[in-house]
């Protein structure tokens, strides 16, 4: 019943920002649902742990674009009640995140695994640092305009994809000078980042930065 407690009477542009919103969140699932399999299929054949971290969390990421189509469908549209729990809901997408990464790290180092070069993984992440910027970038504006850290917080998680590509990109090519350092740390790196943005946004920070 909470989800019927309304913000206040939206304006038609507000309404069409959350159709937006919910719009770019349905077509980030269709991304994320192929990078994530290709990111993993390329990380466990590289033993990049960066590289399969960074798959798995693009189904973080797609667990967080979930929760805006959920915010933004039916009577919860104008909900207080619902962007509240979407908010709680994303942050805590962020705190899955990080602790699987050092986790896998950890196994990593242990294990003696060194990130090879993968021709697959470079394609995909690349396609991610390309692309992941601009989908990023409209949800925080969105976010902004409707007064939604949920929607915001998973642009958040957009833009932290596409450094991550990035870091897991520039860890591949120096393994082959040696150091294979590079891609774990950039594992861990990825892991306080995500810790850090999840606090912000069960606090409602997100759209503010």
């Amino acid at each position: 019943m909470t989800d019927q407690i309304v913000l206040a009477p939206p304006s038609a542009e507000w309404l069409r920002d959350a159709r937006r919103a919910r719009s770019l969140s349905l077509a980030t699932l269709v991304w994320l649902g192929v990078e994530s399999v290709l990111g993993i299929a390329a990380g466990l054949g590289a033993h990049s742990v960066a590289l399969i971290g960074w798959g798995v969390s693009a189904l973080v990421e797609a667990a967080a674009s979930l929760i805006v189509v959920w915010r933004f469908t039916g009577t919860r549209t104008g909900s207080a009640h619902a962007e509240a729990r979407a908010r709680k809901a994303v942050a805590v997408s962020f705190w899955i995140l990080s602790p699987y990464l050092v986790l896998h790290v950890a196994h990593d180092l242990d294990a003696g695994h060194r990130a090879v070069p993968s021709v697959l993984g470079i394609v995909v992440t690349a396609a991610s640092v390309v692309g992941m910027p601009f989908l990023g970038a409209a949800k925080r504006r969105l976010g902004a305009r409707l007064h939604s850290a949920a929607t915001a917080g998973e642009g958040t998680q957009n833009l932290l994809c596409a450094l991550l590509a990035a870091g897991v990109l520039a860890g591949l090519a120096l393994n082959h000078f040696g150091w294979w350092w590079i891609d774990p740390a950039m594992a861990v790196l990825l892991a306080a980042v995500a810790a850090r943005e999840g606090l912000r946004a069960w606090r409602g920070h997100s759209c503010c930065h």
